[in-house]
């Protein structure tokens, strides 16, 4: 059986990857109030799900915009993921390809939202030497 620590290992690796960050704030911004909440993050989310072997990351993150897009309520971390897809290796293009799919069974308004959140990511990427 596998390790907690070899779990939240890889979790880290993998949130480090996507944010571009040495101490993914998801987790360090929750070490003072919530720290298993950060650790199961790292753990479950990262380590376990987002690095299963049948989708690739820059797939899993399409993937995950898309669902962040149709909730229509959590900004942060579709900006979160739309960074990290790019980090993970899709195009601009794509990731509004996939803002626009989700208009089709989530509505214009959470499409619309969703690309005012890609444009912020991008204009702080293209802000950022």
């Amino acid at each position: 059986m596998e390790h907690p620590d070899e779990r939240h290992e890889r979790g880290l690796k993998t949130l480090q990857h996507l944010s571009g960050e040495a101490e993914p704030m998801v987790v360090t911004s929750l070490a003072d109030i919530a720290p298993d909440l950060g650790r199961f993050i790292a753990e479950f989310a990262y380590g376990d799900v987002l690095t299963r072997p049948e989708l690739d990351l820059r797939d899993r993150e399409l993937v995950t915009i898309g669902a962040l897009a149709a909730l229509g309520n959590a900004a942060p971390q579709l900006r979160f993921h739309i960074n990290g897809a790019l980090n993970a290796g899709c195009t601009r293009a794509e990731v509004i390809e996939a803002l626009i799919q989700i208009a089709v069974y989530a509505g214009f308004p959470a499409a619309i939202n969703a690309v005012e959140a890609a444009r912020e990511v991008f204009a702080a990427r293209d802000s950022t030497p």
